[in-house]
């Protein structure tokens, strides 16, 4: 008789995250599996300037040059600094505080799409009056420039086409932009269920030869633990799981009832 296990031991999992194959929390990209190092030059290779191994390597998972791209809504560099205010602002500090908070509000559009809370958010950094702050973010999304739908909208696409989360996880990082709930609910509404089952078919089948060699049941906490902390339901999770372990011949029985 198998042992009965709770879900949250699959959102997570005893064993260490990322320890076979990729990082859990994303896609298995291309080319992880290779062996380390490059290829090995003959001995009596004329030298050259160039580094050891011929081309330069890349840096871990990430795109040409070793530099991460920015993902829809992060923060760039500049924004996290410090002493990275604009030359309009710096202009704008000293005088009317209604200017310098649309210096501020303007930079930060500049580099990003924002939601409303997380500009009042860094206009209270800022010490902007509130009264001021509210006046001016009023008038930008009076002109269009704060949409918190849109942003809802855009940020749904871009994170479930290109890290796979589904709609629970989704809706919990808008929460945390402050966005409306209402707004959330239409925005994670446009992803049906066809859709977000299909994502985690792909997520699985990335990963599943990653844990090839593993035993029965520590394959299945990675595969259906992958899934669960990208928000999909246990129900979906296990669904898609037995679906690809059927698919490689293997006896998914253990799945069935109260024995799993």
């Amino acid at each position: 008789m198998t042992r009965r296990t709770d879900w949250a031991e699959y959102v997570h999992p005893d064993t260490p995250r990322g320890a076979v194959g990729g990082a859990d929390d994303g896609p298995v990209q291309a080319g992880d599996d290779r062996p380390e190092g490059g290829s090995h030059r003959g001995e009596g290779a004329a030298r050259d300037d160039r580094p050891r191994g011929g081309r330069a390597r890349r840096g871990d998972g990430g795109p040409r040059g070793g530099r991460r791209r920015r993902g829809f809504g992060e923060p760039s560099a500049e924004d996290e600094g410090a002493s990275s205010s604009s030359r309009a602002e710096q202009q704008a500090s000293s005088g009317d505080p209604a200017e310098r908070a649309r210096a501020i509000c303007l930079r930060l559009l500049t580099g990003t799409p924002r939601t409303r809370k997380q500009l009042a958010d860094a206009l209270r950094k800022r010490e902007i009056p509130d009264d001021v702050a509210e006046e001016v973010l009023s008038r930008f999304e009076e002109v269009g420039l704060i949409n918190d739908g849109a942003f809802a909208d855009a940020w749904v696409e871009s994170r479930h086409h290109g890290r796979g989360l589904a709609r629970r996880a989704l809706a919990r990082e808008l929460r945390t932009k402050g966005v409306d709930s209402e707004l959330i609910e239409e925005a994670v509404g446009r992803l049906d269920s066809e859709q977000e089952e299909e994502t985690a078919r792909e997520l699985v089948a990335r990963k599943l030869r990653s844990t090839r060699g593993l035993d029965r049941d520590k394959r299945l906490r990675r595969l259906a633990g992958m899934l669960a902390r990208k928000g999909y339901p246990e129900g979906v999770a296990l669904r898609v799981v037995r679906q690809a372990l059927e698919e490689e011949g293997q006896d998914t029985e253990f799945l069935d009832g109260e024995g799993f």
